[in-house]
């Protein structure tokens, strides 16, 4: 617009000067005077020519400066400014809404920059190993911990992520070519590292991408094992001292009675030896049992004729209709868990007709309730009820429900304890079907105990 009005502007103002030059010379006015008001005219629109070409002249060159520096945002360069023009000019806030736009862009790519700069920081310093991969299996980014992991150290970017696996341990290649989150144990440079794998996908611009995070637990596994063996011994020599005194107390009396026999007395004696023996025996052996939980032998099983069979063994109420259906599990094993179940609901004052067990569909599986109107859990046994050697009971060993706990997840499955309303417990065992048994039960992870 600016061009077309310079371009038509200068020769309509010429024009104009011709004319009136030629008026002036053409007045009826004396020849001196008619010279005068020419060159006078011809002064003036010259002056008004050359004024208008300066000033469209710099209203040219700051517009085509704000168009340049428009180009320059549009291309990521925030750096060019624009002077503004003297005065109340509407060009004047044009320049000053570009330039404030410059300056905030500035701004903001300069806090991205440290946000990017904090974030990289972070990633990097993390323990955790991060791979980011596309679709084809290229990797795209990897932070420090995945290259000592994967690379000695050697960057990742742009290596295909399969290929580098075949490099690695079977157990590593095996979980990372998974589409499930695990924890598994693998050998490195001659040590055995303890692994959890996290592992997300999602869409960037489009394209699928895969987020894998390899968290490092050996140090937090031995940790832990340490406490639980600690904790165990705390437990066994506990159990033993308690047997283990009295028994010694016992023989004392035993060896005074020998010397003045009284049979009577040396059967209380005896009997108290054996009473505490058993005990003791009961108590190995529970662990024992708990130690050597054999994976279980999974069959087709009748949920009716299999409840029904229980009932002789502990007394409870089969809660509702019972569907008709086929479960798959060891029975053998899940016979444990209900009588256990069953009898810890007695054991906690319910009446026997409260104690009830009931079967539905549920979730693709099956779901088994057991519920009692007992005397009900505190918030802190109830938080602790699933946990190896947490007991109440003053004779108890704290592995009724830890046992229940892995043979149900054994056979893909949870457990899990909440109060009543109104009182007592509800225990409620979920076990996949078959079908879903299956994808369960796969090997992912190596546990050692």
């Amino acid at each position: 617009m600016t061009l077309l009005r310079q371009r038509w502007l200068t020769p309509l103002l010429a024009v104009l000067a011709g004319i009136t030059v030629v008026a002036c010379l053409l007045a009826d006015l004396p020849l001196w005077a008619r010279l005068l008001a020419a060159t006078c005219a011809a002064i003036i629109y010259a002056l008004i020519i050359q004024l208008l070409r300066l000033m469209l002249g710099t209203r040219e060159r700051i517009i085509a400066a704000v168009s340049d520096g428009i180009a320059g945002l549009r291309d990521g360069d925030y750096s060019v400014s624009v002077a503004a023009p003297e005065g109340d000019d509407p060009l004047r806030r044009l320049v000053e809404n570009y330039n404030g736009i410059g300056l905030r862009l500035r701004a903001q790519r300069q806090d991205l920059y440290q946000r990017e700069l904090l974030l990289d920081t972070v990633i990097q310093a993390t323990p955790l190993a991060l791979v980011l991969t596309n679709g084809l299996g290229s990797i795209l980014y990897g932070n420090l911990a995945a290259r000592q992991l994967f690379n000695r150290g050697h960057k990742l970017e742009g290596l295909s992520f399969p290929e580098l696996l075949e490099a690695m341990p079977a157990a590593l290649r095996e979980a990372l070519n998974g589409d499930r989150d695990t924890l598994f144990t693998v050998d490195l440079d001659g040590e055995s590292q303890v692994f959890h794998l996290s592992r997300r996908a999602f869409l960037l611009n489009g394209q699928s991408h895969r987020l894998s995070l390899l968290k490092q637990l050996t140090r937090e596994v031995n940790a832990q094992e340490v406490a639980t063996w600690k904790k165990v011994i705390r437990v066994i020599a506990h159990e033993i001292n308690n047997s283990v005194a009295p028994i010694a107390s016992l023989a004392q009396s035993g060896q005074r009675l020998a010397a003045n026999p009284d049979e009577a007395q040396l059967r209380r004696v005896f009997g108290a030896i054996e009473e505490r023996m058993a005990h003791l025996s009961g108590f190995v052996e529970g662990y024992s049992r708990f130690a050597k939980l054999p994976r279980p032998r999974l069959a087709a099983v009748d949920w009716r004729q299999f409840l029904m069979s229980l009932q002789p063994m502990s007394p409870f109420v089969l809660d509702g209709m019972l569907p008709s259906g086929t479960g798959y599990f060891d029975e053998s094993q899940m016979q444990q868990v209900l009588l256990n179940l069953v009898r810890n609901a007695a054991e906690a004052g319910s009446p026997l007709d409260e104690v009830r067990v009931s079967l539905a569909s549920s979730r693709g599986g099956w779901l088994v309730q057991v519920v009692d109107r007992g005397s009900g859990m505190s918030d802190d046994v109830l938080a602790n009820a699933l946990l190896p050697f947490y007991s109440t009971k003053a004779s108890g060993t704290g592995l009724g429900l830890t046992l229940c706990r892995e043979i149900v997840e054994a056979h893909g499955g949870t457990i899990d304890v909440g109060n009543r309303a109104g009182g007592g417990v509800a225990v409620r065992v979920w076990l996949p079907s078959v079908q879903g048994l299956r994808g369960s039960l796969e090997p992912s992870s190596t546990h050692t105990p």
